[in-house]
């Protein structure tokens, strides 16, 4: 199974790049963020002429989150269900064959201190909860998504300069690590321990010429396909040419 994770930043702006993507990588599962587009605007007939069914949760202008595969994705669920009226479309939790699938867009948090940080340690920590609650690391769970958050340093160009922000702050990155020890693993990092490989990069100061980008797109899996996981890498190519989105397509590929 390829599965891949993509936050595209606008479908609308993107849907001619996301076509030509699906086309030349053909993964059985694509997991997309940051759609931006209510559930009536998702391009349905489109994405199905390109062979693929779409489980989405959508939100005009803000946020968006699908599942793309090219079976029918099955026991759809849109929201971590956990009792709080949250309105942004975050979350979306699909089966894919055997496989529990699960895309995420983390809140960015805008500022460390805003009631916006508070929101993105609050949802990682409901997405935590939603773990111990549904699932255990025994399953088949795979969770695909933009986190907003570099795990450590190698997942950074310059540490330094991010290390005060929401993407790198010390109670960010706790937070996500308390979403990983609950038996997720980093797959990417599995296969390229060395670190240095980014996913996003800023459309200002020229920060994609002079690769200076983080990681905070990730395929996590728990350990039972973890170790069926055969490679991970990211697609720096799709960050290139005209209109990119500021993301590039994370791949991995499980034997099962």
């Amino acid at each position: 199974m390829k599965i891949a994770t993509w936050n595209l930043n606008s479908i609308r702006a993107r849907l001619e790049r996301l076509l030509a993507w699906l086309r030349q990588h053909d993964p059985d599962v694509l997991c997309l963020q940051e759609l931006k587009v209510a559930d009536q605007a998702f391009p349905h007939e489109t994405i199905r002429e390109a062979g693929y069914h779409a489980a989405v949760f959508g939100q005009k202008t803000y946020n968006g989150v699908a599942i793309l595969s090219r079976t029918e994705p099955q026991d759809v669920e849109r929201g971590i269900d956990d009792g709080v009226n949250d309105p942004q479309a975050r979350f979306l939790s699909a089966r894919v064959g055997d496989v529990r699938v699960v895309s995420i867009y983390v809140p960015n948090g805008q500022e460390v201190g805003s009631d916006k940080y508070a929101y993105k340690l609050d949802w990682l920590r409901r997405f935590r909860a939603y773990l111990d609650r549904r699932f255990s690391p025994s399953d088949a769970l795979i969770v695909c998504g933009d986190t907003n958050v570099a795990v450590d340093e190698k997942d950074a160009a310059n540490p330094d300069q991010w290390a005060d922000s929401v993407l790198c702050h010390a109670d960010a990155r706790a937070a996500l690590r308390d979403v990983l020890d609950w038996g997720l693993v980093d797959v990417l990092r599995r296969h390229h321990p060395e670190g240095g490989l980014y996913s996003w990069w800023d459309y200002r100061m020229l920060a994609f010429p002079k690769n200076n980008g983080l990681r905070i797109d990730h395929i996590l899996a728990t350990p039972p396909l973890a170790n069926r996981c055969t490679s991970a890498e990211i697609d720096r190519d799709e960050r290139k040419g005209a209109k990119p989105s500021d993301h590039a397509p994370t791949i991995a590929e499980f034997d099962c």
